[in-house]
């Protein structure tokens, strides 16, 4: 797996985890066909761990860029894809913001609906900008 791949499945897991799943051993394995000793395999880990750990401070975070929305009128995909992005921006640290930003609008357009995109890349353009990154 790559890092786009990792981040998929961060996603994935980030979302499971929003419906009270635990993304343990049987949706890693069965479910997204991951193996433990995979390429990325620990940075989808921080990934997942990170943003779940901080998904209160990400949420009220992102809250404050959802002009006209509140985070329960959000699909929870789209909130999982925002809360994974908000992490790898704010705490990652290696990932250029273009990078990150792109990778969400990509995950958005593929899991989400049409109008997602677009949603996803102003929210996180600017928080990207109001935090100078």
């Amino acid at each position: 797996m790559d890092r786009t791949d990792a981040r998929i499945a961060a996603m994935q897991l980030i979302y499971e985890w929003e419906l009270g799943g635990g993304g343990g051993p049987e949706t890693r394995e069965g479910l997204l066909g991951l193996a433990s000793d995979e390429a990325e395999s620990d940075y989808m880990e921080a990934l997942v761990a990170g943003a779940t750990s901080r998904a209160a401070e990400l949420d009220a975070l992102l809250e404050g860029y959802l002009t006209g929305w509140s985070l329960e009128r959000l699909r929870r995909v789209d909130l999982s894809i925002l809360r994974l992005a908000a992490y790898e921006l704010l705490y990652a640290g290696d990932v250029p913001t273009a990078v990150a930003v792109n990778e969400a609008v990509q995950m958005a357009k593929r899991f989400s609906a049409p109008e997602a995109a677009p949603f996803v890349n102003g929210v996180l353009g600017q928080l990207a900008r109001d935090r100078g990154l």
